[in-house]
């Protein structure tokens, strides 16, 4: 049986950032790990982020979320059936920031994924200078997203301080309580800088398994609670991009704006992360030239006024 990791968070999270440790630690014990990258939207910019990894032999596929539900299940169940066959040791699974953990499991539970995989462990990654308030639908997705997890992860610690970490925790424990779940977080929570994370760490991490707390669960999302919008080929240098993703993620009109991420060619390829409390920009090999924004109601004729003017 092939063990099967979820590494789930919300928007901005860090998810991609820990699976590229998490990767390295596996690949470094001689564990070939394949990898699905399962992203809201038709274009998955985080794959880009991996190719460093498929270099040392670590398999990166992605399924885009741009189709219906049903469509969406079965592409992510054929994924699965072709990295099941590809010979990997571990597969590791990165979903979007706004993913029902319920298809992870449901899907495992399905032939004939149920005779090739066991679940290993459930990893929640969160902002550890989480936003205070939070939309009735992002509460509950941070919420089931953390219940089951065998180990919740806090990013960002080296930039936030204890007093951003503790209100993070407590936060975390509100929203157990929001969807009537037991499960309190507290000394469980790891809180180390990433960059400290020894091979011990990660074995923890890898062998944490999963909690299976019970919870009130949503059946459906809303219609056009999330939304993906996607900007192609502006003409943008690096400073541009980042003063555009500041006035998005501060300007009301333009709906809440989760996340801004993306590439520029600023005389080479530039990564753009942003999120409210952090935006950063990093050099990367390859690129596309494109925008991606992420948030609830959104509205296309403002951004596009803000990127685009």
């Amino acid at each position: 049986m092939i063990k099967i990791d979820l590494i789930t968070g919300f928007l901005g999270s860090g998810k991609t950032t820990f699976i590229r440790k998490y990767a390295d630690f596996l690949l470094r014990r001689g564990i070939r790990p394949g990898i699905l990258e399962n992203d809201y939207g038709a274009v998955n910019v985080d794959v880009m982020l991996l190719q460093e990894l498929e270099a040392r032999g670590c398999g990166v596929e992605s399924v885009a979320g741009a189709c219906d539900q049903d469509c969406h299940r079965r592409r992510f169940k054929t994924k699965l059936i072709a990295l099941g066959m590809s010979g990997y040791d571990r597969v590791l699974i990165e979903p979007s920031g706004i993913f029902d953990i319920d298809e992870f499991f449901d899907s495992l539970y399905e032939a004939p994924l149920d005779s090739w995989y066991e679940i290993g462990s459930v990893i929640a990654v969160v902002d550890a200078d989480l936003e205070d308030e939070l939309s009735d639908n992002s509460e509950y997705l941070l919420a089931s997203q953390a219940a089951n997890a065998g180990t919740v992860l806090l990013s960002k610690t080296g930039q936030a301080g204890a007093e951003e970490t503790g209100r993070t925790i407590a936060h975390l424990n509100r929203a157990m309580e929001r969807v009537g779940c037991q499960r309190h977080f507290g000394g469980d929570v790891v809180t180390k800088d990433w960059d400290s994370l020894t091979d011990v760490d990660f074995e923890a991490i890898m062998n944490s398994g999963y909690i299976p707390e019970s919870y009130v669960k949503r059946l459906t999302t809303p219609d056009g609670a999330y939304r993906s919008l996607y900007f192609l080929n502006l003409p943008l240098t690096a400073g541009e991009a980042q003063e555009r993703a500041e006035r998005l993620l501060r300007d009301e009109s333009c709906g809440r704006v989760f996340r801004v991420k993306g590439f520029v060619d600023d005389g080479g390829w530039v990564e753009l992360n942003a999120a409210k409390k952090n935006i950063t920009l990093s050099p990367v090999a390859q690129g596309q030239k494109i925008i991606i924004v992420i948030g609830e109601k959104l509205n296309e004729e403002k951004i596009r006024s803000v990127l685009c003017g």
